[in-house]
């Protein structure tokens, strides 16, 4: 019963573009759960995210704070497998990502639950919810909520059956998503060219600078695409 009305969820208003698609299973979350927010971000190695729907400003944010800092509920979840369910996110128990807690305790967010979303035996995205109450999922809550996590799962597969491009920086997700990574993408490539070191290691060194500088992470790649900025071997120079 509770598949068939997700289903009807998504095929509601018609067939859509992809984006449509995720966002009629985002909006499906937050009637079906005691959530207030939904987003899905599709994942990739070195840390790469992007956000293809958030139903709400919170939730924008909340995605946004994660790819940033390269740290958070999405993170866990897609390297685990399993959901991360944080009850109360006052409490402080997040080990492995406290400077994601700390700049979301400035948000109206109380509880986080994140699920990862698997096409066969690969993980290719994560659906992330959140609360502004605290107070954990009852059995049937978590229950419904995997239920759900399968069905944008099956989404994401129908889309992918159909060609859509999730992480190219020119196919429809980034376009609808309003969260433009195509600077960051390029001033990866250009670290690693320049400084001989992985993708990996050059989005580690741009997220430390944007922290550390108290600046987005998306101005900074802006700003080395630019040539305004230099991040060497040695100390990391200002903007020129």
């Amino acid at each position: 019963m509770l598949r068939a009305s997700v289903l009807a969820a998504l095929v509601e208003g018609g067939a859509g573009s992809g984006v449509d698609t995720v966002g009629r299973v985002c909006r499906a979350c937050v009637r079906l759960l005691p959530v207030d927010g939904a987003a899905v971000s599709v994942m990739a190695d070195a840390g790469r995210r992007e956000l293809v729907y958030a139903s709400d400003e919170v939730s924008t944010a909340l995605a946004e704070l994660q790819f940033s800092l390269g740290e958070g509920p999405c993170f866990e979840a897609y390297r685990t497998g399993g959901p991360v369910l944080v009850a109360d996110l006052a409490t402080g128990l997040v080990p492995g990502w406290p400077m994601f807690a700390a700049e979301a305790a400035g948000h109206p967010v109380a509880a986080l639950f994140t699920f990862p979303l698997q096409i066969g035996a690969v993980r290719v995205a994560t659906l992330d919810t959140y609360r502004a109450t605290p107070g954990s999922l009852t059995p049937a809550d978590l229950a419904r909520a995997l239920r759900v996590a399968d069905v944008a799962a099956l989404a994401l597969s129908g889309l992918q059956a159909g060609g859509t491009s999730w992480l190219d920086g020119d196919g429809p997700w980034l376009a609808a998503s309003g969260m433009r990574r195509r600077e960051v993408h390029q001033a990866t490539g250009m670290l690693i060219a320049q400084l001989d070191i992985s993708a990996a290691a050059a989005l580690a060194r741009m997220r430390a600078h944007a922290f550390g500088q108290d600046r987005p992470l998306a101005e900074v790649a802006a700003d080395i695409v630019a040539g305004r900025l230099l991040l060497g071997g040695e100390p990391d120079q200002g903007p020129l």
